[in-house]
């Protein structure tokens, strides 16, 4: 057990993480930690966290567990803010949905504190922000991935791993750059892609129309288009050149599919279409390989 947790962003993710501390019985104390007051206020009020701190350095005064669950464009900073009290036996872990730049930020800030920082990234997250939605269960049964450096300390990667575990998440282990080269594939491309989509139809002259008539796939294509403008923004700059190759790969396979319908190849669009929704349905199923050539027929 942890003496205190010490939040740092009392929003969906580190607010669910006080909560999910607290049902686990794994910590006494949350001190917590935002930007805006409102914020750490209503944390406090709804009993996310037990005492909201003036400052990060004063959330993490005392506390042997620190969570950064800030915008990943705030990590350096904040990282230089609460650097000194950050000892060898307190355990810091972000939540960071890209980990080169979290990765590369902490070198910058932490110097020699390096080694009691895991960068951390839970698979998990809700369409509404805030921490009014924090929920005790949001890591439960989740992906946690694990992007340690060569200077961090064993014990603290095992610490992490533990309290993950208790948490009811299934731990992971990569490094910063595989990280951020899946998920540009699995998340950044689509969010850009989802945005990209909505806003080529809703700019159409006939857009409004067209949305009426919208049924539920186009709604579950788009739906991560709704997804926080700030917190994407970062996201995609910070990933930057991944997203980019992901994006041109993307280009290619859609350019392919093109070609088919302008050449009126019917034929070959079937058979493109078939071996993906094969390779879908085999994804769904746990079975997926590299898609290549069509299976032989049985």
């Amino acid at each position: 057990m942890f003496k205190q947790l010490g939040v740092i962003g009392c929003g969906l993710m580190g607010g669910s993480f006080a909560l999910a501390m607290k049902k686990a019985g794994l910590v006494k104390h949350v001190v917590g930690y935002s930007k805006s007051p409102s914020t750490t206020e209503t944390a406090r009020r709804l009993g996310v966290i037990d005492v909201a701190a003036d400052s990060a350095l004063l959330a993490v005064s005392g506390s042997d567990i620190v969570l950064l669950a800030v915008p990943v464009s705030a990590t350096e900073a904040t990282l230089k803010a609460i650097r000194h009290l950050i000892g060898p036996q307190v355990l810091l872990m972000d939540v960071g949905s890209t980990k080169c730049d979290v990765v590369d930020a902490a070198r910058r800030a932490l110097g020699d504190r390096l080694p009691s920082f895991v960068p951390a990234h839970p698979i998990a997250g809700k369409e509404t922000g805030g921490v009014q939605h924090a929920d005790a269960g949001l890591y439960q049964g989740r992906t946690v991935i694990l992007t340690p450096l060569a200077g961090t300390s064993a014990q603290a990667v095992q610490r992490a791993t533990d309290v993950w575990a208790n948490l009811g998440a299934q731990v992971l282990k990569m490094s910063p750059k595989n990280h951020d080269a899946a998920f540009a594939a699995v998340s950044h491309l689509p969010h850009l892609l989802a945005f990209a989509f909505f806003q080529s139809v809703a700019a159409q002259p006939a857009g409004r129309d067209f949305l009426s008539l919208a049924g539920p796939g186009f709604r579950d294509f788009t739906r991560i288009a709704a997804g926080d403008p700030a917190v994407w923004r970062d996201i995609l700059m910070a990933n930057k050149a991944e997203v980019l190759a992901q994006s041109q790969r993307f280009r290619q396979t859609l350019d392919a599919l093109e070609g088919l319908l302008k050449a009126d190849d019917a034929a070959a669009l079937e058979a493109r279409i078939r071996l993906i929704s094969d390779a879908r349905g085999q994804w769904q199923m746990g079975q997926m390989g590299q898609i290549g050539t069509p299976r032989p027929a049985k």
